[in-house]
């Protein structure tokens, strides 16, 4: 008789954040959490990771509210599984002791159930005092060595040794775990080292451990590296389903019960049932944008590893930006900024530091600017890199960003920062009006400026959808637009008989049929003089306006802060003088070279 390998479904989390960069409303996939329960399924990924802070910043959701809902639909005997980053929990930041104790606390008082914990950079140190939290609290801890494929000719890490080093670390710390799982985020690591792994894994750890394995498609492998998987003698894998399986997702279940077919193992579920709740599943969807990308093969992905969870995530963003164009020479940066960088494993928060740090090389020139996350970790302020990174990389960091490379712990770091951990969180909430629960605190440490925005009713719901037909308007004008001139773009807003183009007041008349030509431009109705403009460098968002109009500001001196690709920029005044009038608002998209603001 075939041997039974168990299956976690990751539709509902890994699925979402590698199609639609993890935003998705929670009632309109409920009808499908229950269709997989009816089908008998009883492990489900269902939250943490991306899908944390995505309901905050894009679905206007609270997530605890959404594992309330995924326990009451999922039933009361289902294993309800999250993913956690080690110190950074469900953030992009470490976080102190006390906020890493209070997500195991309100994870298990909302219903879940196993907690997949990992550190990037494969430092056992960062899994410490999470696992023991995580255990203390009633919850299963199922504890990460991190993989990938190193992109070829690089070496020094992430191989089979480096991987039973990372697991004799684990057993050394004393770190208490019910299972264990090699995760493979990018999809990269090939059939030889993880068989070789899984075995040597099995050596290691006392008779009866809970193994599973975890990988993406995206390099068109996952399938032949399950397989390496169950031969070496794991226990679990996981799988997706349609239409959140294959590409950036995990294999789908119905292609991996295929793939094991008349062999030595069968998957632990009726596939008939399954295949009735994936029908379900994509009724559910059909409404939401399917990135192409998101279902394709990348076959240069071994020699830039992007994850599935994080390539989705980045491309949305790069839409909303309106610079998709820009894609490949990104991804093309990528293998550098890898190879540099010290070989953490390309999974969040890394895979995120990656990508900026890519996307700043191709916007702003070769290391002229450092994303901040990629810099800290170069500079060991996450841990310490499976490999020193390059040590010219290092020097540039510590200069362009003003700081000193580090061995200090993070924790230890976090624990003496007073803007970090519960008491701060409080703070934050009572001088903004709002209450002072564990929830809202931990919303606040893990999501920041962005939590308290949503606790106070001011997030803008972002999720993409596919956009049906409109009327076609006859003899109308936007009420808002960007006007390009000679390469100079101008913000126009109207109102009535009036313009306002870079924040000073025209009067305006259109006349169907008449030719403008010779026509002399209007003049301002108000306001005169010269001005200098706050131009934007690059897309994005306006993520805070820290002058008003009428103060005075010196050059240099931040004007507005823009957020692009989950990176804070700081726009300075190009000269000092008093602000003029500020032409945008908070939570405005913005293109690059559009006036934000002009001085006089």
């Amino acid at each position: 008789m075939a041997k039974k390998i168990e299956v976690m479904i990751t539709a509902f989390r890994d699925g979402f954040q590698s199609v639609y960069g993890a935003r998705v409303f929670t009632n309109d996939f409920m009808p499908a959490v229950e269709a997989t329960r009816d089908a008998g399924i009883r492990h489900f990924e269902a939250g943490g990771g991306a899908r944390y802070q995505a309901l905050y910043f894009y679905s206007n959701e609270d997530a605890f509210d959404m594992m309330d809902t995924f326990r009451e639909k999922a039933g009361p005997d289902a294993n309800l599984q999250t993913l956690a980053r080690g110190i950074n929990v469900v953030a992009l930041d470490s976080q102190p002791r006390d906020i890493i104790d209070l997500h195991a606390k309100l994870f298990k008082k909302h219903g879940m159930t196993t907690i997949r914990n990992f550190d990037a950079l494969n430092d056992v140190n960062n899994l410490i005092d999470s696992g023991r939290s995580i255990t203390d609290h009633g919850l299963n801890h199922e504890v990460c060595v991190t993989m990938m494929a190193l992109p070829p000719g690089c070496e020094g890490a992430h191989d089979p040794a480096f991987y039973a080093k990372t697991l004799d670390d684990i057993l050394e710390a004393e770190i208490p775990f019910t299972s264990v799982c090699f995760k493979d985020a990018s999809g990269t690591a090939y059939p030889a080292t993880i068989y070789e792994t899984v075995k040597a894994a099995r050596k290691r750890l006392p008779e009866g451990t809970r193994l599973s394995y975890h990988t993406h498609d995206t390099a068109g492998t996952g399938v032949i590296c399950y397989q390496a998987a169950i031969e070496a003698g794991i226990d679990q894998i996981d799988l997706s389903m349609a239409p959140c399986s294959g590409g950036t997702c995990q294999p789908d279940v119905a292609s991996m019960w295929h793939a094991l077919r008349g062999g030595d193992y069968s998957l632990d579920l009726d596939i008939d049932k399954i295949m009735v709740a994936e029908e379900v599943f994509k009724d559910c969807m059909k409404d939401y944008f399917m990135p192409p990308e998101a279902k394709a093969t990348e076959p240069m992905i071994p020699w830039s590893p992007m994850p599935g969870g994080a390539l989705t995530a980045n491309t949305q963003m790069m839409r909303d930006n309106g610079i998709m164009d820009r894609y490949p020479e990104v991804i093309a940066a990528m293998g550098e900024v890898v190879r540099l960088g010290g070989f953490g494993t390309s999974v969040t928060p890394v895979s995120q530091f990656y990508f900026q740090q890519a996307f700043n090389n191709v916007i702003f020139g070769k290391w002229e600017k450092f994303a901040e996350g990629y810099g800290k970790m170069v500079l060991g302020y996450f841990g310490k890199t499976p490999v020193p990174p390059d040590a010219e990389i290092v020097q540039r960091a510590a200069e362009k960003m003003g700081l000193e490379p580090t061995t200090l712990s993070p924790l230890d770091m976090d624990e003496d920062n007073p803007e970090k951990g519960v008491e701060p969180a409080k703070l934050k909430l009572e001088g903004e009006g709002l209450p002072v629960t564990d929830e809202n605190i931990f919303i606040v440490a893990a999501c920041g400026a962005k939590g308290i925005s949503f606790l106070k009713g001011e997030m803008k719901t972002n999720v993409r959808k596919i956009e049906k037909e409109a009327p076609a308007a006859t003899g109308t004008i936007p009420d808002n637009l960007t006007v390009t001139v000679g390469g100079e773009k101008f913000a126009v807003q109207f109102n009535g008989d009036k313009a306002t183009v870079n924040g000073r007041s025209y009067d305006v008349s259109v006349t169907e049929g008449e030719d403008a030509e010779g026509r002399s431009a209007p003049a301002p109705s108000g306001g005169g003089g010269a001005v200098t403009g706050v131009p934007a460098p690059m897309p994005g968002a306006v993520f805070e306006i820290k002058k008003a109009v009428g103060d005075s500001v010196e050059e240099g001196e931040t004007v507005i802060v823009l957020e692009a690709m989950k990176m804070e920029m700081a726009i300075a005044a190009p000269c000092a003088g008093r602000v003029a009038d500020i032409l945008v608002k908070k939570g405005d998209q913005v293109t690059a070279g559009q006036v934000l603001a002009n001085l006089d």
